[in-house]
């Protein structure tokens, strides 16, 4: 494991219309009828500064935001994020599920906006001191596929979601690179299979962990 706690901490990553959100909501309701004490939280979010830092840098309307802006805006909400949220639960021995983390900064600022994986990961390696995930579960999706689902219903797109599909095919890629650099630690899914399937394995694979840690937790 990653990290030193009682707790377990499980990151959803993907492109925008991924269905991240989704399967991080079954997979909160999973545990929590197993008796399991359960956050789940997103990014940037999940603080007061971060929901504040998510809505300059999301939301059209606040002028242009430079990469290294954007990237420094990220790292701000998620080092907020990993002091008062995510290592509280953990110690407390709770499971922290969030919608996205270090990896979409890698992805969507490294890849995306062309300021390179290693400085990325580097800022925030620092911003979280060293948090990762135990387990990163990839839900991958082709960009135009993401885009339809995303826009369906009329629904606006944010900045970073209205971007081309040549940045989201770039980040697309980064996600996956990640993933085949530390196949221990990621699930990587196809975003457009079947719900409940997905639900399942994901499931099944975080009771495997769990099973080390709370006795009794099995598929």
């Amino acid at each position: 494991m990653s990290i030193q706690s009682p707790g377990l901490f499980i990151a959803f990553e993907g492109g925008d219309g991924a269905g991240k959100s989704t399967q991080a909501a079954r997979l909160s309701d999973a545990l929590e009828s197993r008796g399991l004490s359960v956050l789940r939280t997103r990014e940037p979010g999940g603080t007061p500064i971060g929901e504040k830092l998510r809505s300059l840098v999301l939301d059209h309307g606040h002028g242009t935001i430079d990469a290294r802006t954007e990237a420094l805006m990220f790292a701000a909400a998620r080092a907020a994020h990993a002091a008062q949220v995510i290592r509280p639960a953990l110690a407390e021995g709770t499971v922290v599920i969030t919608d996205r983390y270090v990896d979409s900064s890698v992805a969507y600022q490294g890849a995306g906006r062309g300021l390179g994986a290693e400085g990325v990961l580097s800022l925030n390696e620092w911003a979280t001191e060293g948090l990762r995930p135990d387990l990163t579960v990839l839900l991958d999706v082709d960009p135009s596929d993401g885009r339809q689902r995303r826009t369906a219903g009329d629904a606006a797109e944010d900045r970073l979601e209205s971007e081309p599909d040549d940045f989201h095919s770039a980040i697309r890629h980064a996600f996956l690179d990640l993933a085949a650099a530390a196949p221990s630690s990621y699930l990587v899914l196809t975003a457009n299979a079947d719900i409940d399937s997905l639900a399942a394995q994901i499931l099944e694979r975080v009771q495997s962990l769990l099973g080390d840690r709370v006795p009794g937790v099995r598929p």
